[in-house]
């Protein structure tokens, strides 16, 4: 067994198809008498001809032909353009009929010359005398148009190989041939017969443009037509030879032999090398020596000579389907038609059949047939003598089809086909629209976490959910169909469009592909909006529509109409009144607005009768407000217990910078732990059968506290213990005690390297995407061992940051010449056309009234909605918080018209700064300041006492509205953390 290599941390690296086929003919110069040309066309355009083989076998780039009838003409064409090959009609009248090709060869000596002639008993014989080292290969013209395609494809092949064999293993078929009538008949048949295969392969491939890249990865196909060249080829790409096919007599030494294709058998078969063979010959008595050398045998004079060489080419070259044989009786035992078969079948297989096809290196030869090279080179090193038991064999065999089904599905938008996604299917499409921002952005990760196989550690991989994307096409057909835009465009309330919707049909085709989705995914549906204008990187449209999430029922037909409906209301929540003044507010026209929609497996785990993951989280690759020893760049991140939406509308979570984990500002004294740690998490109510969708997409998740994650046992690795006794946290899980937490296992304690794949993940994506990007990662972490944990990559968007310059020193403006300053600030740049400030009167506040507040702003902030100019917002606590003793609980789209938004500390009234996510993806995009003041301890300042003497515009018990004359100035600098607003002068 020492000799089997260890291959569970074998990481397959895809194949580069675009780097194979990188030499072609674009351009061919033909010459020939008009009389020629017009037989070879046929009455019909060579061009048109070449293009119809071309797009026959979904071949691109097919070449352009031009004409011309003499040398000299010949030589002016190619002195004014490239040719990439000259074919050459020789004229059977001229005494000297090779003459003008040898002086075009002689000019041009680097541009292959093929001399193409109907062969008649006269052309032999001259033909037979002449020094036709000048030309690359000699044609016979039988009148069929798919030869011209054989000998593109064969010079094309010939500049290919050396790169393509050396770069991935390409393999080849070694034609040796020196009848020149013969070989214009076979290589037609052999090109055909090859480019088909690929054709049929391709389509393993996961959409049209993999499937055009991945024929380039056919076998290459290479003439000898005498001994030594063979020799020649077979020494130089042994490695890479699928099968030979050989003439029993052709020239060895210069003479014509009888046996040369024996001989040149023989030659392989001592090289040891496992390699097909298929002997012709014209004399049927042959066929004993194809026999010593255990090869296939074809008569040339068969009838059916095209059809044999087919028939034999598929059974020993590794193409068509792979038959299993009894060993003793070569009876078949069963037959493979694909990857995905393989690996369902491997496991049938017997022994001794197994023995037998992995000692012919048949296994890797089906791979190298279907251009799937690295599990072919693989499997190809093994040698069956080294196990003793061939169920290790199989499972091998397996694992490498699983390991590059993973390798092939990642990173890759696949068009969706219902019977081919499976458990290792990764994302795909339906519809040939748009993805949408946020499927977009998933398809960036995937090929983001492909291109960078250190995020594929055994330890803590970084996965992506099972993402389908439904592309925008299918949302235009949906409102066209049901005839919505009138209802959805009009000012009906949000119920009654929602209503309308349900009740819409989606197109039926998507039915088939719902339920074959719902066979892989083992969990519930998260239906997510991804608008063309969402998280795209100058639009600001994060959470402003609606994610439902669709708990896993065993009724499918159950499960078809939830998913059917939370489309459908996702597809309404365009139309909804916050879309509507959203759309306003961003200068966006909401016909314009297109939805495509991603269905996601929830990442979490099922405790009873919900569902959750162990941790959520938020980061970004810039952080506004750094602490300690922190820099600006080291990123940040917001993690908690349960569903992310707890996070996004800005509850209690935990921050650390993933380069300082250690750092928490949170756990750094015993009042704070207890007080600004989490203490509530959101999970999916799974006996919520969702009978009726609701406008509120958060309908069926469950508000939980700590108590019940507790008695889930999803705790065990995240929380410190409260002493209550000794007045100290402990970390980890202890009996009895309040729970806290604190991640204490994972960040200080690095159970698994959470840290340090967010900071690379981070700094990777901000480099891949050339500016500062946000994400949204879950984790789940196995309940018998903490540290078995996978995590997975949610979304990624970029921060758009305000580009206008600041170099202003803003330290040494006096304070008396501001409103108002702070050290504490996010946004960069410098706002000059605001003219008004709303401010929360300090006097009179009580947290009680913050519902009332946020109502009262609303009306205020729709004031705004039709002028360029917006206005300054300040007030206690934190803005946007779901939780109203924390803070005022405005949506975004209620200050929406906000340019600076200011969180003011109170004596009485102090709350950490906030960092949901939506909101601060809607402020960093929006370039909206974001000012945090305590200035009863000294930490920026707040001229209340200024505006009181103002005339107010509005006046509300706790707001106040002033509208000044001239603009003030608000300037920030992001990179200090440093801003102020200047009084009108």
């Amino acid at each position: 067994m020492s000799n089997i290599p260890n291959f569970k941390n074998l990481v397959f690296k895809d194949t580069s198809f675009a780097n194979l086929m990188n030499k072609r003919i674009y351009n061919i110069l033909l010459i020939a008498t008009k009389y020629d040309a017009f037989m070879l066309e046929d009455d019909g355009r060579v061009d048109e001809q070449i293009f119809n083989e071309y797009v026959s076998l979904s071949l691109r780039y097919p070449p352009r032909f031009t004409q011309v009838s003499t040398k000299n003409e010949a030589l002016a064409e190619l002195s004014n353009r490239n040719f990439e090959l000259v074919i050459y009609m020789p004229n059977m009248d001229e005494a000297d009929m090779f003459g003008s090709a040898k002086v075009i060869k002689t000019k041009y000596p680097d541009i292959p010359i093929v001399v193409l002639t109907p062969f008649s008993k006269e052309v032999s014989k001259r033909v037979a005398n002449e020094d036709l080292s000048a030309f690359d290969y000699i044609f016979s013209w039988l009148g069929n148009s798919e030869l011209l395609l054989a000998i593109i494809k064969l010079i094309e092949d010939k500049m290919n190989v050396p790169d393509d064999t050396h770069s991935v293993g390409v393999q080849i078929i070694l034609l040796v041939e020196d009848s020149i009538r013969f070989y214009s008949s076979a290589l037609p048949h052999l090109y055909r017969f090859v480019l088909e295969q690929s054709q049929e392969f391709s389509k393993e491939a996961l959409n049209a443009h993999q499937r055009t890249l991945r024929m380039r990865g056919r076998p290459k196909i290479k003439l000898a037509r005498n001994y030594e060249e063979a020799v020649r080829i077979f020494d130089l790409y042994k490695d890479n030879i699928l099968g030979i096919i050989a003439d029993m007599s052709f020239s060895r030494e210069g003479k014509k032999d009888p046996y040369a294709g024996y001989r040149f058998g023989q030659y392989v078969r001592n090289t040891g090398l496992i390699i097909p063979i298929i002997m012709e010959s014209s004399e049927s008595n042959n066929v004993v020596y194809a026999k010593k050398l255990k090869a296939s045998f074809i008569d040339k004079n068969s009838k059916s000579y095209p059809q044999d060489l087919r028939k034999k080419i598929m059974q020993r070259f590794g193409f068509g389907d792979f038959v299993i044989l009894n060993p003793q009786t070569k009876e078949e035992i069963m037959r493979i038609h694909d990857l995905k078969d393989l690996q369902k079948k491997i496991f049938d297989i017997p022994d001794d059949s197994l023995v037998y096809h992995l000692s012919r290196n048949h296994f890797s030869r089906f791979f190298y047939s279907r251009a799937m090279f690295p599990p072919a080179e693989l499997l190809r090193r093994i040698d069956v003598s080294d196990y003793k038991d061939m169920n290790e064999a199989r499972q091998l065999i397996f694992d490498v089809i699983v390991q590059y089904r993973r390798m092939k599905n990642s990173g890759v938008v696949a068009v969706y086909q219902k019977d081919r996604f499976d458990e290792y299917s990764n994302f795909a499409r339906i519809g040939e629209g748009s993805l949408g921002g946020k499927g977009r952005g998933l398809a960036f990760i995937g090929a983001m976490v492909k291109r960078y196989p250190e995020f594929d550690s055994n330890h803590f991989a970084v996965n992506i959910p099972k993402t389908v994307v439904i592309c925008t096409d299918i949302f235009d057909t949906f409102m066209d169909t049901n005839e919505l835009y009138p209802l959805a465009l009009s000012d009906a309330s949000d119920d009654d469009i929602l209503k309308y919707f349900l009740r819409a049909s989606l197109p039926t085709e998507l039915v088939e592909d719902f339920m074959a989705f719902f066979d892989v995914i083992k969990g519930p549906i998260a239906v997510r909006s991804s608008s063309l204008l969402e998280d795209s990187h100058y639009q600001p449209f994060a959470g402003i529509y609606s994610t439902y999430m669709v708990p896993k029922v065993e009724d499918k037909y159950e499960m078809l109409r939830a998913v059917s409906d939370a489309i459908k209301a996702v597809y309404a929540s365009v139309f909804y009144k916050d879309s509507k003044a959203y759309m306003t507010a961003t200068s966006n026209v909401i016909d314009q607005e297109k939805m495509g929609i991603v269905l996601q497996e929830v990442v979490g785990t099922k405790y009873n009768t919900h569902f959750y993951p162990n941790i959520s989280g938020v980061a970004r690759s810039l952080n506004f407000y750094p602490i300690g020893n922190e820099k600006a760049e080291d990123g940040i991140a917001n993690i908690a217990l349960g569903l992310g939406k707890y996070i996004v509308d800005g509850g209690q979570t935990l921050r650390f910078s993933p380069r300082h984990p250690h750092n928490i500002l949170q756990m750094s004294t015993l009042d704070f732990a207890l007080r600004e740690t989490q203490t509530r998490f959101y999970a999916l109510d799974l006996t919520n059968a969702t009978k009726q969708f609701s406008v509120d997409d958060s309908f069926n998740l469950l508000r939980l506290n700590l108590k019940n994650a507790e008695a889930d046992g999803g705790l065990k690795f995240l929380v410190s213990t409260y002493d209550p006794y000794d007045q100290v946290i402990r970390d980890g899980f202890y009996p009895g005690g309040r729970k806290i937490l604190s991640f204490v296992n994972i960040l200080q304690h690095d159970v698994f390297p959470l840290a340090e794949t967010l900071d690379r993940i981070l700094h990777v994506g901000q480099e891949e995407m050339g500016r500062p990007i946000e994400i949204e990662f879950a984790v789940t972490i196995n309940p018998e061992n903490c540290s078995q944990a996978i995590f997975y990559l949610l979304q990624v968007r970029p921060i758009v940051e305000n580009k206008e310059v600041m170099n202003d020193d803003l330290t040494i403006i006096p304070k008396k010449e501001t409103i108002l300053s702070s050290t504490s600030v996010l946004g960069h740049g410098i706002i000059q056309n605001v003219q008004d400030i709303i401010y929360v009167k300090t006097d009179t506040f009580n947290s009680a009234d913050n519902q009332t507040i946020a109502y009262e702003l609303e009306k205020l902030n729709s004031q705004f909605t039709n002028t360029d100019s917006g206005y300054i917002l300040v007030g206690p606590g934190r803005w946007g918080s779901s939780d109203p003793w924390l803070g005022i609980p405005v949506k975004w789209p209620h200050i929406c018209n906000a340019r600076v938004i200011v969180e003011c500390g109170l004596e009485n009234y102090r709350i950490d700064p906030s960092q949901g996510t939506h909101f601060f993806q809607n402020l960093t995009s929006f370039g909206v300041g974001y000012f945090t003041i305590n200035p009863f301890r000294e930490d920026g300042w707040f001229d209340e006492a200024y505006l009181n003497a103002l005339p107010a515009t509005n006046e509300t018990t706790h707001l106040r509205h002033v509208h000044f004359e001239k603009p003030a100035t608000i300037k920030m600098n992001g990179k200090k953390s440093i801003g102020l607003i200047l009084k009108p002068d």
